[in-house]
This record gives C-alpha cells, structure tokens and sequence, in this order.
C-alpha cells in the first residue's frame, strides 16, 4: 500500500517571530520584585543590571553576565581620564550577550564629587534609549 502524499499550503508556515522580553520589574534601590515589564523598559532594566552586576563573583550567573567596572574602577579609585579611556569598552562587553542590543554609541561621561555621570545611546530590537548611570 502506498503512503499518500499530502501536501502542505505555503500560507500555513508561520514565521519565526522574537520571544517576549517580559520580565520582572526590579526595584534595585529597594531590592524588591514590583510588577512587570516589556520591551524597551526591560531592555533599559537589562542595561543598568548587566552594568551594576559584578562580573565572576555572582554564582548564579556564568562568566559572560556582568561587567568588571566595579572591579577596575570603583574599587581602583580611578582617575576621570581612565574611567574614560575603558568604560566604553567595559559596558560594549557586557551588553554583548544580550540579542536584543543591536549597538551602543555616544557615550558622554560628567565627573562630580559623588561620582562619574556616564551616559550612552543604545539601539534595541525595540527602538533607541539613552541610559544614565552613576558609579
């Protein structure tokens, strides 16, 4: 007996579409989980905790997650001129990971007595931010 042949109508293929990026809402300040969020929020929540994140010290995370700013910079009491010479190249290494980061450019850096004011665009899957840190 011969197997029938069936044929599958091209408009039933459904194309691949990007996973959802809903995630937890982190009050970091606070340490405490409050709501969700989507899209760019989570993005701009992914940035700001890959850059606070300590890279090889936190066990749940492998060594790709994180960054070394505290390491090279908070805990080395860095000169301004330093902190602008690397910190580029520190946070590109570690938004690397994250597919949704499609690149990150023109960074501006403030120095007061509280801390280095560093500020960046990123272009994401889901349009641009500015992010603003203080180390």
């Amino acid at each position: 007996m011969e197997a029938a042949y069936i044929p599958i109508p091209i408009d039933t293929v459904e194309e691949a579409q990007e996973l959802p990026s809903l995630t937890y809402r982190l009050d970091i300040e606070n340490g405490r989980i409050v709501g969700k969020v989507d899209q760019l929020e989570a993005v701009n929540q992914a940035i700001r905790k890959a850059i606070i994140t300590p890279r090889f010290k936190c066990l749940i995370y492998d060594n790709q997650y994180g960054s070394e700013v505290e390491e090279a910079i908070i805990a080395k009491d860095a000169s301004p001129e330093y902190i602008e010479t690397v910190m580029e190249g520190f946070i590109k290494d570690a938004l690397r990971p994250d597919t949704r980061i499609l690149s990150i450019h023109d960074f501006q850096f403030k120095f007061a007595e509280d801390g280095a004011y560093i500020s960046f665009q990123a272009d994401t899957i889901f349009g641009e931010t500015e992010i603003e840190e203080v180390i």
